[in-house]
């Protein structure tokens, strides 16, 4: 343990980090590799895309068919590194044991290599597990020079910066100064700064993604690429305008989401016989269409200032959608879009107001329920996204 230290205190950071590496990699490699299912075959295409690993939500794989949509001579195969039970579709992945592993990596490597002719990196996480580096600047690197032109994607977290949000949002998650708080900085400067340098390389630069419009705060010469959702999987009946209407909520980051908000309001409102309220807590994915079809109200978030994916979810189901989305976002889309988000403003301070205004006037709820669908349908059913990603695809391909 002494020698130990001493090597740690006279040795330069880099060669510890190195050497911490290399004992890692040697103890998997002593450890058997399970079996594993063959990598998939790509049928030709001019254009090969792959999409990882993250899938967050399941759109890898959305935006992977949302490309093959849009030219038929594009190919492309969405990659996860599968660390949940949702159920989130893929067209192939591995759980994390396996993405670990020196031989998965290195066989994975050269899959990709040999396979794909563009790749889409979700939230700079490697492809190749931790073969080239703990983030995917290594990946990056590798892909670029064995030929493969490299586009950057991020959902969120991944990208925006705490300081800031805390700055612009008076009901920020981020004002609670946190070791949470504090990793999310230090990622999403280190992932702002690598984005950066990516999009202003030689020729032009490469292509930067964000799945929602406020990200462009954090950086403002990415290119939106829409969160993706089948209508058609989501639609439902019409509410049936119940006087005491079912609402829910389905936290999946409960912090983020402003969860205790949420349910201090609407146990207040239950308490007072104005609704009935459903936690959705760990619900599968292939669930959730018929937890939504069984509410008349959907309360997302109130924290961040955004709509994502569980927003489009229920405005596809025709369901009354509550959130905080704020005035930037919805200046953002209606610049691109000509339209404007048929959610229901509300922040912590006025839930339950808005919610209980609602409850009480059902012609009203309806009204904005019954224009969700029309709006996923031309935002977010994979049109805008498949000619974004098509534009790249061709514009790069050889």
């Amino acid at each position: 343990m002494a020698l130990r230290a001493a090597v740690k205190r006279w040795l330069p950071g880099s060669v510890v980090d190195g050497l911490a590496q290399a004992r890692r990699r040697a103890g998997w490699l002593r450890r058997p590799l399970p079996p594993l299912e063959p990598f998939p075959q790509v049928r030709p295409a001019a254009a090969r895309l792959l999409i990882g690993p993250t899938n967050s939500a399941g759109q890898g794989w959305a935006w992977a068919r949302a490309a093959e949509r849009a030219d038929a001579d594009v190919a492309a195969a969405c990659f996860a590194i599968r660390r949940n039970s949702y159920g989130f579709a893929d067209d192939y992945g591995v759980p994390v044991p396996v993405y670990a592993h020196p031989r998965w990596q290195q066989a994975h490597e050269r899959y990709v290599l040999g396979t794909f002719t563009h790749a889409v990196v979700e939230s700079m996480r490697p492809l190749f597990g931790s073969r080239h580096a703990r983030d995917a600047g290594g990946d990056v690197a590798v892909l670029t020079e064995g030929g493969l032109r490299v586009a950057l994607l991020f959902h969120g977290s991944d990208l925006r910066l705490p300081s800031r949000h805390a700055e612009r949002e008076p009901w920020s998650p981020f004002r609670i100064q946190d070791d949470l708080t504090e990793r999310l900085e230090e990622q999403a400067r280190r992932h702002a700064a690598f984005a950066t340098a990516f999009a202003g390389g030689d020729g032009g630069g490469g292509l930067v993604l964000v799945s929602t419009p406020d990200l462009f705060d954090d950086l403002p010469g990415a290119t939106w690429l829409p969160v993706v959702v089948d209508p058609d999987r989501w639609q439902a009946p019409p509410s049936p305008g119940r006087s005491r209407p079912v609402v829910v909520h389905a936290p999946s980051n409960s912090r983020l989401k402003g969860t205790e908000i949420v349910e201090a309001a609407m146990a207040e409102l239950s308490a007072k016989g104005v609704l009935e309220y459903r936690r959705l807590d760990g619900v599968p994915h292939d669930r959730m269409p018929a937890a939504l079809a069984a509410a008349d109200i959907v309360v997302d978030q109130l924290t961040i200032g955004l709509y994502g994916v569980g927003a489009c979810e229920a405005m596809a189901a025709g369901r009354t959608v509550v959130s905080y989305v704020g005035d930037t976002v919805r200046a953002r889309v209606r610049e691109r879009t000509g339209l404007d988000v048929p959610i229901v403003e509300a922040t912590p301070d006025d839930l339950a107001d808005v919610v209980a205004a609602l409850a009480a006037d059902p012609d009203t709820a309806g009204e904005r329920a019954a224009r969700g669908p029309g709006f996923v349908r031309a935002v977010h059913d994979g049109t805008i996204s498949g000619t974004v990603l098509d534009d790249w695809l061709r514009r790069t391909s050889r």
